[in-house]
């Protein structure tokens, strides 16, 4: 089971959206700062310490301007949902490295809802335009919630179709930087009968690499993924890998092969992606009773494991810190020299090519809990590169 827990104070909200907006601070980075120092509060405290220790400046976000993005999105309507809070989507929750914080324009009720995701080329066909439209009414008209990436041609049309039923777009940049800027309007009116939600700041001008960010959270909110065209090398068939990543559905549409659009779902289809002709073949293998144990699982290894405690693993020369260092089996001077040689290991083994934790795991003889708190470490010290948050590799230079 996932934790949920009760609506934040106002000061440990501002917290997590600090912690969150810190540079070199990814969701699977707070998630370990969380789970080690339990609040975004004294993670925050800690955090220049850590830094110290491992011999990097980490610059965390200034209140005063926390403060004022707080000020500016409560002007806009929009509000501010943490994880494991009762109005985060349980679906993206149970994700490994979900968003710690969402931001959100519209209606929360419509994020407890079961979602669809719709996607697929921006230079979409006449063909695929009309299926999409045909598919998303059709998935909105049996309940679910489409969601879509806002982007041109599959993604526009996708949530246009389900406006009436219900639709969340997912923005790759902050809310004040809507793209592609022709759908502001388009987004203003997936708001009022659904929402807009963004990981970014308001005023974030979104990146190339932002897209396949955006994209974990496109698959992350569903139950299933549906591909209708992408030719390959699409950012479309990013989402699909996610989604299967994340043990969701994935389907495809199949085309003609002579249409460039369609190799990519073709490719899925070979793949073992369930074909997908009408909106029933999706509606049909997301049975409730399927759908059910997904909405309370979480693959998640730092959640797996409740009695995992990051005390074991490292020293806190905090003497503030509650219990550091404690344990029953290893001497605390051992703590550190324990985590050196992790921490070599795992050195060796990266490279500039990018490596799954899966793989660290089995190549070191590391456990899992042993290999992600090392990779906070050297995420923290600036020699560890995330891929999509599933890959990793030496930092360049």
């Amino acid at each position: 089971m996932t934790p949920v827990f009760g609506p934040l104070d106002e000061p440990e909200r501002i917290a997590w959206l600090r912690l969150s907006r810190s540079d070199g601070i990814g969701p699977l980075t707070f998630m370990g700062l969380l789970q080690r120092f339990g609040t975004a509060t004294e993670a925050l405290a800690a955090l220049p310490n850590l830094s110290r220790q491992a011999g990097r400046a980490v610059r965390v976000a200034d209140r005063d301007v926390v403060m004022r993005e707080i000020e500016q999105a409560t002007k806009r309507g929009l509000r501010f949902v943490a994880w494991g809070e009762p109005d985060y989507p349980s679906a993206l929750r149970a994700i490994e490295a979900a968003p710690p914080v969402l931001c959100v324009r519209g209606d929360l009720a419509v994020l407890k809802r079961p979602m669809v995701a719709v996607v697929g080329s921006r230079n979409a066909s006449a063909a695929g335009l009309l299926f999409t439209e045909r598919l998303a009414h059709g998935i909105g008209t049996a309940g679910y919630v489409v969601v879509s990436g806002l982007a041109r041609g599959v993604d526009g049309k996708a949530h246009r179709a389900a406006l009436m039923t219900g639709t969340v777009a997912v923005l790759a940049g902050g809310h004040a930087r809507i793209y592609p800027p022709e759908h502001e309007g388009l987004a203003r009116e997936i708001s009022e009968a659904g929402a807009v939600l963004s990981e970014m700041p308001l005023a974030w001008e979104p990146r190339g690499r932002d897209f396949p960010r955006r994209n974990r959270i496109v698959s992350g909110l569903s139950l299933g993924t549906v591909v209708v065209e992408a030719a390959r090398r699409s950012g479309s068939l990013i989402t699909a890998r996610l989604a299967n990543e994340q043990g969701r559905e994935v389907f495809a549409v199949p085309g003609s092969p002579l249409d460039p659009r369609a190799e990519g779902t073709n490719d899925l289809i070979r793949q073992g992606a369930t074909l997908c002709t009408r909106p029933e073949d999706v509606v049909e293998a997301l049975s409730p009773g399927a759908a059910a144990p997904l909405m309370q699982h979480t693959p998640h290894r730092l959640r797996d494991d409740p009695g995992f405690d990051f005390r074991a693993l490292i020293e806190d020369t905090d003497d503030e810190a509650d219990g550091a260092g404690d344990t029953e089996s290893t001497p605390p001077g051992n703590f550190r020299a324990a985590h050196l040689d992790a921490e070599a290991r795992v050195m060796q083994l990266l490279g500039p090519a990018p490596t799954t934790i899966d793989d660290l795991v089995r190549l070191s003889g590391l456990s899992a809990a042993e290999i992600r708190t090392v990779l906070m470490d050297l995420e923290l010290t600036g020699v560890l590169d995330r891929r999509n948050d599933a890959f990793v590799s030496k930092a360049r230079g």
